[in-house]
């Protein structure tokens, strides 16, 4: 007896209609962050994987070889790259606390007076992040001057101090650029600790008030702890700001003298561009990138702790 049931042809599967959903509530989305995740992965994460592998190579314009661990090898054995490393945390410990500091007190200050002074001084203050690194190194460079027409000369001759080369001496050079970082660069600083004490409820120092707390006990117990995560903000940015210090270097100093503002940025520059070293330089960039993230890891593993978020 012959079978008589007919089996089905199959045809086109159904389109997924979840996938077509899908693509029609959140496609457009995907297609607008295409670029930018294109534009990150080949001109940054690209750019970081062959600079990797360039550190394992002695690598120069014309040529390039495998010589495996030889360029970190060298650096532990030069004096000049522990002398950079020295600089660069010297310059970050004398700078990073004392910014910190003034950008606080200046922004306490601030926060007192009414709200047109306050947006004078924020505007002014903030001047120096807008005007380029090059223009206020050019500028310094000509306070620092070390005849007595310097302004920096000047100030010590009412003193009646003798003239000093501020920028060529050894003892002196990195202090200058320290000092340098102290009478700028808080604008940003103090915006954000002006809008952190402004967020702070006034209901807290209407009770302290009723209790007749004294001013430093509402410091202590309000304001201070209530800006903890901006001050640990500005303690992480501007340590890896600090220790990737360099056009004020490169302008001023050129490392000198004797290397005694020789940073590890700039120490990076060097064996780049002026010894066309790129692998050595992109030995010396991993082991930066390393010193910010582990210092930051302790920053924020040991000065977060107590912040609520």
């Amino acid at each position: 007896m012959k079978n008589d049931t007919v089996q089905a042809i199959p045809g086109p599967k159904p389109p997924n209609t979840k996938f077509v959903q899908f693509w029609k509530d959140y496609g457009w989305a995907y297609l607008f962050i295409l670029a930018p995740v294109l534009l990150f992965l080949v001109f940054t994460l690209y750019p970081v994987f062959s600079a990797f592998l360039m550190s394992f190579q002695k690598y120069n314009v014309m040529q390039s070889k495998w010589i495996g661990l030889d360029n970190y090898s060298y650096m532990i054995t030069d004096n000049v790259f522990w002398k950079s490393i020295k600089n660069t945390v010297i310059f970050t410990i004398g700078t990073v606390p004392v910014n910190i500091a003034i950008t606080f007190i200046l922004a306490f200050f601030i926060f007192q007076m009414k709200n047109s002074w306050q947006t004078f001084f924020k505007a002014s203050l903030y001047l120096p992040a807008v005007a380029s690194g090059v223009t206020i190194s050019l500028v310094w460079l000509a306070i620092f001057d070390p005849t007595a027409s310097g302004l920096m000369n000047r100030v010590i001759g009412m003193f009646g101090l003798d003239p000093v080369v501020w920028l060529g001496q050894s003892n002196k050079a990195l202090f200058s650029l320290m000092l340098m970082s102290y009478l700028g660069a808080h604008g940003s600083g103090i915006i954000l600790y002006l809008a952190a004490m402004g967020g702070i409820p006034k209901s807290l120092y209407e009770a302290a008030d009723i209790d007749h707390a004294s001013g430093w006990a509402k410091f202590s117990k309000i304001t201070w702890p209530l800006l903890k995560p901006t001050t640990l903000y500005l303690a992480v940015t501007g340590v890896i700001t600090s220790f990737q210090v360099f056009i004020s270097v490169y302008l001023m100093t050129s490392g000198g003298p004797n290397f005694a503002t020789t940073t590890i940025a700039y120490l990076i520059y060097e064996s780049a561009f002026v010894f066309y070293d790129f692998g050595l330089a992109s030995a010396q960039s991993f082991v930066l990138a390393g010193l910010i993230i582990l210092v930051s890891v302790i920053q924020f593993k040991y000065f977060s702790s107590d912040i609520e978020y």
